[in-house]
């Protein structure tokens, strides 16, 4: 029974992207592969960072983070939704369902907020180089990233808080491959007027809030950038923005297109198939948008794969 409820719930069913058994063994082809090359790629991201003691600076001490932020994101949902296609079994214990509902909840905001610091750190390197060090100094990081943990774990404990008075009638099956706290909240036969008040003023102040940061950020930036007399010297300058800003772009994009999609599909189905945009995708990508373009990190790259082949080499003798 979940604390506080009148009706005796032990678990969810998750109906995840189809019902049709033929296409369950094709859902997990395609999501294992996803999920390896999104925990492998920020992994190696993480190692790069950690191994090259020319990234140890605030702009790669904040990929890091991010990197370990989207491996946990993507971890409190895929392998959950790969275990029930392999039984063939939809249910989450009601327990389950609201720590992967917390700890979702926790990394997404997690990545918001990360983003919005490092276009503050993109802020500060272009509009205040000579200052950068001084202002950016360790401590201010660490402080930047601790804020980012403790608001990320505060929002999600007291949404996922919330939910625990709800009452659940029959119907307890989610549409969706995961339990997603606005698709819990309306199986509910309680009143859920404050939930759903709480949502919007999360994703109102948490939301909003880092998003306004990251254009305000990127104006003072483009207005330095234009104040720049040389176009080498431009294009410097934007190019230790172009990794952060494709990635920003990609991660609001497709939430705010999931949200539209959401409220005008007529498919539970639907919804489920486009949160894959930012709950997966971007994830994933974003070790491709920082390392294609990124010469100090394909440099740590290959210092890493050239120390590994060494140590192989030595260990084989």
């Amino acid at each position: 029974m979940g604390p506080g409820n009148d009706t005796l719930i032990s678990e969810f069913l998750l109906l995840g992207f189809s019902e049709e058994p033929a296409l369950q063994p094709l859902i997990f082809g395609l999501f294992l592969p996803m999920y390896l090359i999104t925990v492998l790629g920020n992994l190696l991201i993480i190692l790069a960072v950690s191994s090259d003691s020319h990234l140890h600076t605030p702009m790669y001490f904040f990929l890091s983070n991010l990197s370990l932020v989207d491996i946990c994101f993507t971890s409190t949902t895929i392998p959950k939704m790969l275990w029930n296609i392999q039984t063939q079994s939809r249910v989450i214990t009601y327990e389950a369902c609201i720590t992967q509902m917390y700890f979702f909840i926790c990394f997404a905001g997690l990545d918001d907020f990360l983003l919005a610091v490092m276009a503050y750190d993109r802020y500060v390197a272009i509009c205040h180089p000579l200052h950068y060090m001084v202002i950016m100094n360790s401590r201010v990081c660490g402080l930047l990233v601790l804020v980012s943990w403790i608001m990320g774990a505060l929002n999600s404990l007291v949404q996922s808080l919330i939910v625990l008075p709800l009452s659940f009638c029959t119907n307890l099956e989610i549409p969706h491959y995961f339990c997603e706290l606005k698709e819990v909240v309306q199986l509910a036969c309680s009143d859920t007027f404050l939930n759903n008040m709480v949502m919007y003023f999360v994703a109102v102040l948490l939301g909003g809030g880092p998003l306004t940061g990251i254009i305000y950020s990127y104006s003072k930036i483009v207005s330095s950038i234009r104040a720049i007399s040389s176009s080498e010297g431009k294009y410097k300058a934007f190019s230790t923005c172009a990794s952060h800003l494709s990635v920003v772009s990609l991660f609001y994009g497709t939430s705010i297109g999931v949200y539209l999609s959401s409220a005008a599909a007529q498919s539970s189905h639907s919804s489920a198939a486009a949160s894959v945009m930012y709950t997966v995708v971007t994830p994933m990508l974003n070790p491709f948008i920082y390392s294609l373009r990124n010469k100090d990190i394909k440099r740590a790259l290959k210092g890493f794969y050239g120390m590994a082949g060494t140590k192989g080499t030595i260990i084989s003798r």
